[in-house]
């Protein structure tokens, strides 16, 4: 098999796993009244704190006229809300409240659960091969996109 056979035949690999894997944790997300997008918002103030609007929209990869949908419907869901920034008041961030909090603390371990579960096929080594591994190609594809 050629570089480029392979290189194809690993991307259509990768578009499939990743399908799958948007399948699991867009069922868990459903589970909660949620969308995959809102859970990977709340998932990351979670996990990281209150965040800028545009870098939540970077760290979630999705576009600028999304977010602002987005994070009024986690306002509206009463899961986050929008503080001002202590060191420029034109800036606003997006935290978790008392009830987001809540919610992600009884969902994220089973969400974590369930992702852990689709990778049990891989061993300690192996799973940190593939971590090592999809970071490179990343790094190598983000330098060609530019």
């Amino acid at each position: 098999m050629s570089r480029q056979e392979s290189a194809l035949n690993a991307f259509i690999g990768l578009t499939r796993t990743t399908d799958i894997l948007e399948q699991i944790a867009k069922e868990d997300a459903r589970k909660h009244q949620l969308n995959i997008t809102e859970f990977a918002v709340l998932e990351l103030l979670f996990h990281k704190g209150p965040q800028q609007v545009q870098h939540i929209r970077k760290r979630v990869l999705i576009a600028s006229s999304s977010i602002t949908y987005v994070v009024d419907c986690l306002v509206k869901k009463q899961l986050v809300n929008r503080v001002k920034d202590d060191k420029d008041k034109r800036v606003f961030n997006v935290a978790l409240t008392a009830q987001g909090i809540q919610l992600m603390e009884a969902i994220f371990p089973q969400h974590a659960k369930a992702l852990t579960e689709a990778f049990a096929t891989l061993n300690d080594d192996e799973l940190a091969q593939l971590n090592q591994l999809l970071k490179k190609v990343s790094t190598h594809a983000q330098m060609i996109e530019a």
